[in-house]
């Protein structure tokens, strides 16, 4: 991923020029202006025609449920992958909407889909292995799940996609997440865990402690004071779903994709693909602020600001996708709006 270069600067201050010459006040679009350049800056170009926007679902199993962290069990997520395919969930409802395509990717759902249609077929393995008996991947099988974000990456490029949602469903990855979280931004697993789908009080307390459990056995004291690597952190007590959406994030990135990344979980990923390659930030907007404790703290330490706040908490890539027309009405008025000089309205005085 060496390949990756970050966004043009040059770009960057070509469409802020042109902002600044539309008619309004200065500024006055707000944080639309600075969404606006951010993608004019990735795509390093002017560009008019509408963005092509695409949705990829990632789905996984983790070992870890074995352990009783999740209030859902774990065929809950086959279940779902069934609800994508059948237009019945909620980021269905939503693709649909703003017309954005859906891809479902079976990377390892502990389950048989061998006759399924429109389904992405992927599968490294059947779930992760429980962490807290064993790494959840092996370095091959990490290797493997990289390779399929890489690869749908490309597929995104060669379908000319402008826009990418990154999206998720694996009951038990709030638990990988929250410990991916401690371990890159230090913070301890009490601030970065919360109820996932739903956790009583005793029970979340019970899913903390076998985080920390699992943190003290694979990297003891040094978990809160040395950024261990990345990939380590990712094979040991990642998921195949988050690690196929980090290899994801890094392809698009490398081929100058904008990535708007959903909730908690897919924000997991993107902090893993800035950890590997920092040039990736500049591709990243964060769709929304997940109700999941954990997501504010990997969004400080990635330095994104959300584009929406509705307590939401669902995962699916539906925050990413609601972003999407927010993204889009920033395009349409720095390509619409006309200049003060086109328009023969007068400038303010300096």
């Amino acid at each position: 991923m060496s390949t990756i270069e970050p966004p043009s600067e040059l770009w960057l201050a070509k469409a802020r020029a042109h902002l600044d010459v539309l008619t309004k006040p200065l500024g006055s679009l707000g944080r639309l202006e600075d969404l606006a350049a951010q993608l004019v800056s990735i795509r390093q170009r002017e560009y008019a025609e509408p963005l092509r926007k695409a949705v990829y679902i990632f789905a996984a199993d983790h070992g870890i449920t074995a352990e009783g962290v999740s209030a859902y069990p774990s065929e809950v997520t086959r279940q779902m992958v069934l609800n994508f395919l059948a237009n019945g969930a909620a980021i269905n409802v939503l693709a649909k909407l703003h017309g954005v395509e859906m891809n479902v990717v079976d990377v390892g759902v502990d389950a048989d889909f061998d006759q399924i249609d429109d389904l992405l077929h992927r599968k490294v393995r059947k779930g992760t292995r429980n962490m807290i008996q064993e790494p959840a991947m092996s370095s091959d099988e990490l290797t493997e799940a990289l390779g399929v974000g890489l690869d749908l990456a490309d597929d995104s490029k060669a379908k000319g996609h402008s826009l990418v949602a990154v999206g998720e469903m694996g009951i038990g990855n709030t638990t990988a997440a929250s410990a991916i979280t401690s371990l890159l931004t230090r913070k301890p697993v009490e601030l970065t865990t919360g109820k996932g789908t739903g956790l009583n009080t005793e029970a979340l307390q019970h899913k903390r402690r076998i985080i920390e459990a699992v943190l003290q056995k694979y990297f003891g004291e040094a978990a809160g004071d040395i950024l261990p690597d990345p990939v380590d952190v990712l094979r040991i007590v990642g998921g195949l779903e988050i690690a196929a959406m980090t290899g994801f994030i890094l392809g698009a990135a490398r081929h100058g994709i904008a990535v708007v990344v959903d909730g908690f979980i897919s924000t997991a990923a993107a902090a893993l693909a800035f950890a590997l390659v920092p040039q990736v930030r500049g591709y990243l907007f964060a769709g929304h602020q997940s109700e999941e404790p954990g997501h504010q703290a990997l969004l400080d330490y990635l330095e994104l600001r959300p584009i929406l706040a509705l307590n939401m908490r669902l995962g699916e890539g539906t925050g990413a996708v609601l972003a999407m027309p927010i993204l889009e009405s920033a395009m349409c008025l720095y390509n619409q709006m006309a200049t003060f000089e086109s328009a023969g309205v007068s400038e303010a005085k300096d």
